[in-house]
């Protein structure tokens, strides 16, 4: 099923149960943040990066690898060298995403808007490794013509099997389908994205399936935010604009108890809204990370996830 019905797809979401796959991903990949700058193409359609001067690459740096530290608590986290010539590189979640169909698991790889991150996708180290020592089938989206920027696009539900496609210049509804296809998804809602938003994940988080983060300023039609809110209530979180921009719904759950976001995400929510993820069953784990956020995303598009 894919839809713009946003009460089309909560009743038929209403209906699903929790045992498309996994709630938890087996272990995570990072990219290092080498050559960090800011990348010009990609500052077009994103209004959250900094200026040119706002960039630190030494702070960028240390932050990544104390992510990386940090993380390694929850689950197996593997570092891939960055590349100066792709200075958008420590974002891999909108290029690369794994998968686990009746046929094994899979690699996808995205097509990205921007020529400055489709060079991305020709990594052969990182293309090997999931097909020559993890065994995936490679499913190559990157060579068509419809942008697709996997899971900064399109936040999934892994233990139901539903998708939330946000679309934006970064993904159009052809994209949408092809990643539907994909990873297998038993439902997909399509929506359209706030004038000036780029990315779902930005907006949206879904932590193992039992709770959301939901910023309503990020969609287009506040109908489907709510639509989405209900279909977690009573553990969802609902975030104003000023927690949207300070990333708190570019937020991951790695392990069955904590929710990783950026330091200063974590900062701005509320009492009512943590006691809303502890009821979850998640502490809020935070690690600082200032200086990755000059490129326009936070924690969430650090993390690419193998399933």
């Amino acid at each position: 099923m894919i839809t713009r019905d946003p009460d089309a797809f909560r009743t038929f979401a209403a209906g699903c149960a929790t045992d498309f796959g996994p709630a938890l991903p087996r272990a995570a990949f990072l990219v290092a943040p080498e050559g960090f700058a800011r990348a010009e193409e990609s500052a077009s359609d994103n209004r959250y990066m900094a200026a040119a001067d706002g960039f630190d690459p030494g702070a960028a740096l240390a932050e990544h690898r104390a992510l990386q530290k940090a993380l390694a608590d929850d689950l197996p986290v593997i570092l891939f060298p960055g590349d100066p010539a792709a200075p958008d590189a420590l974002f891999p979640n909108n290029v690369f995403a794994t998968a686990r169909g009746t046929d094994g698991p899979r690699l996808l790889v995205g097509r990205m808007r921007h020529p400055v991150r489709q060079r991305e996708a020709a990594r052969a180290d990182i293309r090997g490794f999931f097909t020559g020592v993890l065994g995936c089938r490679e499913l190559d989206l990157s060579q068509q013509p419809h942008p697709c920027e996997l899971t900064g696009s399109l936040v999934i539900d892994r233990v139901r099997g539903l998708g939330y496609c946000g679309l934006s210049e970064r993904c159009d509804e052809a994209g949408a389908r092809l990643m539907h296809e994909a990873f297998g998804l038993r439902a997909t809602l399509l929506f359209d994205l706030a004038p000036g938003e780029y990315h779902a994940n930005v907006v949206l988080a879904v932590l193992a399936g039992r709770a959301v983060l939901v910023s309503p300023a990020g969609f287009a039609d506040p109908a489907v935010a709510a639509a989405i809110v209900g279909l977690y209530a009573p553990y969802a979180v609902v975030l104003d604009r000023g927690q949207q921009a300070a990333f708190a719904a570019n937020a991951i759950a790695l392990s069955p108890r904590r929710a990783w976001m950026s330091a200063v995400a974590a900062a701005s929510l509320g009492p009512e809204q943590r006691a809303v993820l502890a009821a979850a069953g998640f502490e809020v784990a935070a690690v600082p990370l200032a200086a990755i956020e000059a490129a326009g995303g936070s924690l969430r598009c650090c993390v690419a996830e193998i399933w």
